[in-house]
């Protein structure tokens, strides 16, 4: 995604920062932020969040290591706006899949398989998301409507469930749910099993979920 226009770079002998020729370029109210954690979101593809660098990430972008602090003072602030990004980038992938099942029992199966082959293509997110956004019941990304995976959950659950379901069995059920899609996304994350697109579908697919009352 390009953003702004075409911009001169020079590279100063003593430090990492990186000096921008104003004259050339200018990001609109928001846009240097959202540059910022797309360039995280990429880096983060091939390595782990500990190893990223804010002065990395500007030189990347092509701003100043004082731009990047005005928007993230410090790398937590960065890494939390990675974790919640990827947090709605897993409930749209969710979604998407639940929608293209067409809903229904169907649709939730699909979202969890969904939700596996999410932590699987996006280990080093995934993994971030559940450390930088552990409020997953109330996360969402600032400003936006983006899908909320437990949300998500708790709707598709009381949804299926038998009309008049206590409270107490909707939550259990929304934790079994959870728990096995998590539980097997973190064994073939941490290797103790192979990742396996039918192995996947034949764990998530499975109708045992509910209690056995239900």
């Amino acid at each position: 995604m390009r953003l702004g226009n075409v911009y001169t770079v020079y590279m100063t002998t003593n430090d990492n920062s990186v000096n921008i020729d104003a004259s050339k370029r200018s990001y609109h109210h928001g846009d240097l932020r959202a540059a910022l954690v797309e360039e995280g979101l990429k880096l983060i593809q091939s390595r782990d969040a500990d190893s990223l660098s804010l002065r990395e990430i500007a030189r990347n972008v092509g701003v100043s290591a004082t731009a990047i602090y005005r928007h993230f003072p410090e790398k937590s602030a960065l890494l939390s706006a990675l974790a919640y990004e990827g947090l709605a980038r897993l409930g749209q992938a969710q979604m998407d899949a639940m929608t293209k099942a067409g809903g229904g029992r169907a649709g939730f199966n699909a979202s969890g398989r969904a939700y596996v082959r999410f932590a699987i293509a996006h280990p080093a997110l995934f993994k971030l998301v559940m450390s930088y956004a552990p409020d997953m019941e109330r996360a969402v990304v600032p400003g936006t409507k983006a899908a909320n995976p437990m949300r998500m959950l708790q709707e598709n659950v009381a949804a299926l469930a038998p009309k008049g379901t206590d409270t107490a069995v909707l939550r259990t059920v929304e934790l079994r749910a959870w728990s096995q899609v998590h539980g097997l996304a973190m064994l073939m994350l941490d290797g103790h099993i192979r990742a396996d697109d039918a192995l996947i579908d034949s764990v998530i697919d499975g109708d045992y979920i509910w209690p056995d009352t239900h």
